[in-house]
């Protein structure tokens, strides 16, 4: 696996926050071009919990750490692309906004949110309340946070604090996790979305066996849960269902797709 030379194994979680104060600070989320404030949520819960089929969350990501460059972004306008994904069955769109290593941005969400009726996330490093404004202005309906960005203490507040302003927003929340200790500390609230990301955000590597250990080991309760990364297969899909899991976030292997409809539905309809 080849790494950004931007990116370094023993400071990736670092690496990942000050990216995101230096999006913040050359005016990456300034978005009042924008005023989504009074778009009525689309509850991304409600919809997971009411599908019918496999629920599928596509991702609009250009670029990663560990890909670099994974689709060329003048070949195909981020609005046409979520239009494909929900035609194809997604119930709802990741987009990627953060500018480093991720090619993402702020104006993707917003373009798109004049294109599709299902729930948007806005898919970014949060550090800082600024960015949770901007995910409101822009018309998300979703936002995730990290919890190793909180508890290693690389952001403006505690992830506490963080979700009630999102909430006060009315902005859901996908409280992200990696590890035994995160997620058994997670779990003392209940009827939560709970991304359980099987990525090493300090080394980049993928393990699906990260999401089956977690609940295999404790009870889920009456959380909702995402698995995100490193699903590209119905064998995954099937899987991971059987465990528990509710949603699934994909990313890389829709985008590599070179059929995005058919592979939505492979993945959706197992």
């Amino acid at each position: 696996m080849t790494l950004s030379k931007f990116f370094s194994k023993q400071t990736g979680l670092k690496t990942l926050a000050e990216n995101s104060y230096k999006a913040i600070n050359q005016g990456s989320y300034d978005v009042d071009m924008y005023d989504h404030n009074n778009h009525s949520v689309i509850s991304l819960k409600k919809i997971i919990l009411t599908c019918g089929y496999v629920p599928i969350i596509s991702e609009i990501k250009f670029a990663s750490p560990s890909k670099g460059k994974i689709l060329d972004q003048s070949k195909i306008s981020p609005m046409e692309l979520a239009k494909q994904m929900t035609h194809s069955g997604s119930i709802g769109i990741s987009v990627l906004t953060q500018p480093y290593l991720f090619d993402g941005s702020i104006h993707d969400l917003a373009s798109i949110r004049k294109g599709v009726n299902v729930p948007l996330l806005m898919k970014d490093i949060m550090v800082s309340e600024v960015q949770i404004d901007a995910a409101k202005k822009a018309g998300a309906d979703c936002i995730l946070l990290i919890k190793s960005i909180f508890d290693k203490g690389f952001a403006e507040g505690s992830i506490e604090k963080f979700s009630e302003y999102a909430i006060k927003k009315d902005l859901e929340v996908i409280i992200e996790v990696h590890s035994e200790d995160e997620f058994e500390d997670v779990l003392k609230n209940k009827k939560q979305l709970i991304g359980i990301n099987n990525r090493n955000l300090n080394t980049l590597e993928v393990d699906i066996n990260v999401t089956i250990t977690l609940l295999q080991k404790f009870d889920k309760q009456n959380n909702i849960i995402i698995s995100e990364s490193g699903i590209s297969e119905t064998n995954d899909i099937k899987k991971l269902r059987s465990i528990g899991v509710d949603a699934f976030l994909v990313g890389t292997s829709i985008m590599e797709s070179a059929n995005v409809f058919e592979k939505i539905q492979e993945l959706s309809h197992v």
